[in-house]
């Protein structure tokens, strides 16, 4: 989950995705990604976002949407992107009765320990660039643990 679900997020589940099919178990796996706020819903991704992916064969077709109760209740993690996120998740996670999901930093998954993905909506493609690899790599350490 990210503030406008234009840039980060989209690029962290549709790197999720290709993992999950990479490793056969994406049939285990319901995977989506959300905004905080409601500034761009039904917008697709950033085109520097889909151009980082479609570089390296990733295809998405999300839209924007925000996050609702039923997220809370449905999913078992929900992994958001910086501080400023997991506040406004855990403050909204709080007003859902039955909140079932686990709501923490994608970045607490790095094995480089970058804690925060930074939104790279105002830098250059090699800001999207990094968002990528960090979302590859916290993926894929989040995947093997929550085998």
């Amino acid at each position: 989950v990210s503030i406008g679900n234009i840039c980060r997020s989209p690029i962290a589940e549709a790197v999720f995705r290709k993992l999950v099919t990479d490793e056969k178990v994406e049939n285990k796996w319901m995977t989506d990604s959300a905004a905080v706020s409601d500034w761009n819903v039904g917008r697709s991704p950033d085109t520097r976002a889909l151009s980082c992916l479609r570089n390296r064969g990733i295809e998405t077709a999300h839209k924007a949407r925000q996050v609702t109760k039923d997220d809370f209740q449905t999913f078992d993690y929900i992994l958001c992107m910086d501080e400023s996120n997991l506040r406004d998740l855990k403050r909204k996670s709080n007003q859902v009765k039955d909140c079932k999901a686990k709501i923490e930093l994608l970045g607490t998954y790095d094995p480089q320990k970058q804690l925060i993905i930074e939104d790279p909506y105002y830098g250059s493609e090699k800001d999207f660039e990094t968002v990528y690899e960090q979302c590859v790599r916290c993926c894929k350490v989040f995947l093997e643990k929550s085998h």
